[in-house]
């Protein structure tokens, strides 16, 4: 896979704790996305309402270009702590790309995409966690 990462972007200061739980990988998808770019971020922790994964990351591209690049970028941030995902579904100029880190599934959509589907209603109900300490302030 080609490393689209810039190597002058903040996200080069992201770093994830040893023995990292759930929770701090789902956190470093957030603020590799929000270094990124990436609208609309959302953490929801499901693990009451599924079984699939403790936590659901969900953002928007502006383009089916930036949702592969999110996507990847976050992919390629976690392998470098050895953290691959079982299953990717969908692949570059898609409008929505579903990364599964089996505790942590990371959805990233195009805006027309995440529209249509409202993934984060269906999940959202008291499970929502806020990021706002976590995100930078531009």
């Amino acid at each position: 896979m080609e490393n689209i990462m810039n190597n002058d972007a903040p996200a080069a200061k992201i770093t994830l704790p040893e023995n990292a739980t759930p929770r701090d990988i789902a956190e470093f998808a957030v603020k590799v996305l929000d270094a990124k770019k990436a609208k609309d971020i959302k953490l929801l922790h499901v693990e009451e309402q599924t079984v699939i994964a403790d936590y659901f990351v969900v953002a928007t591209g502006n383009s089916t270009t930036q949702v592969s690049s999110l996507s990847e970028e976050v992919e390629f941030r976690l392998s470098e702590y050895g953290i691959t995902p079982r299953a990717i579904e969908g692949s570059r100029g898609d409008s929505w790309i579903l990364s599964d880190y089996s505790c942590v599934i990371l959805h990233v959509f195009n805006q027309d995409a995440r529209d249509f589907y409202k993934l984060e209603k269906l999940y959202s109900e008291g499970s929502e966690i806020a990021i706002e300490d976590i995100l930078t302030e531009d």
